[in-house]
Order: structure tokens, then C-alpha cells, then sequence
């Protein structure tokens, strides 16, 4: 039952945005109407000079209320399950962090066992000053 009646209000809810989608295509800009005040044009047409634009302009936003109506309809059929206020983080095991490994042990995919012994010495470089600063070509 619930799977007819969501199939039904998406339909309704195409069948909305398709027919905003031809109304908002067909209706004048805001500068269209300056050409109206003057004369020209308009008079003639099927609604009278600004029936067309009232009219269009509520069946938009009629359209508009049932296609927001029909995705809210949709969203409540989407989520089946019991409505509770609990955290998303309440269903994630807590683990503990293992012990930090020293050395080489550390890198991921290392070869090198944490324990073993091998060092190798660096020597530290000097820190740059003055002119040694400026790069060179």
C-alpha cells in the first residue's frame, strides 16, 4: 500500500515540476511589461492586457506548494523507521588506540619492526643566514 501510494505522489510531484517548468518559461520578464503600459501588444491576447500574468503567476506558485507538499510526502515515506531524537555517534564502537610505536615501526607497510635496534645517523644541517639565504640561479 505504501509503495502505490508513494509511486502516485511522485507522480503528482513530476507532473508539477514539469508544469512550472512550462509556466515559468512562458511568462514575460519584468522589463516585457514596460512595452505593455504603452500600447503595445497585449490587449489582444487571450487574458486581457495583465489577466495573463495573475493568472500564470498563481498557478505557479500553486504548482510550487504541490511539488513541496509531494517531496515532504516523500521524505516521510523515505524514513520507515521509528522517529527517536537519538545521535548518530551513539551506535559507533569506541575503540582504544593501540600503543605508539617508535621508529620505524611507524611508517604503514614498513618492513622494519617496531623493537629492532637499527639506527641510522644524521647529520644536521646548518642553518641558512645572511647571504647564504638568497637563491642563486
Amino acid at each position: 500500500m505504501n509503495n502505490v501510494v508513494s509511486t502516485i505522489v511522485l507522480a503528482v510531484q513530476m507532473l508539477a515540476a514539469l508544469g512550472m517548468i512550462g509556466l515559468i518559461l512562458v511568462q514575460h520578464g519584468k522589463g516585457a511589461d514596460m512595452g505593455a503600459a504603452f500600447g503595445s501588444g497585449g490587449s489582444g491576447s487571450l487574458f486581457g492586457a495583465s489577466g495573463s500574468a495573475n493568472f500564470l503567476s498563481r498557478t505557479t506558485g500553486i504548482l510550487a506548494a504541490v511539488f513541496f507538499s509531494c517531496t515532504l510526502l516523500l521524505a516521510s515515506f523515505g524514513n520507515p523507521g521509528p522517529r527517536t531524537s537519538s545521535s548518530v555517534l551513539e551506535g559507533v564502537a569506541v575503540t582504544a588506540p593501540a600503543p605508539a610505536a617508535s621508529g620505524a615501526g611507524q611508517i604503514p607497510g614498513s618492513a622494519i619492526p617496531a623493537a629492532s635496534n637499527l639506527t641510522v645517523p644524521v647529520e644536521p644541517t646548518p642553518a641558512a643566514s645572511g647571504a647564504a639565504q638568497i637563491p642563486t640561479k
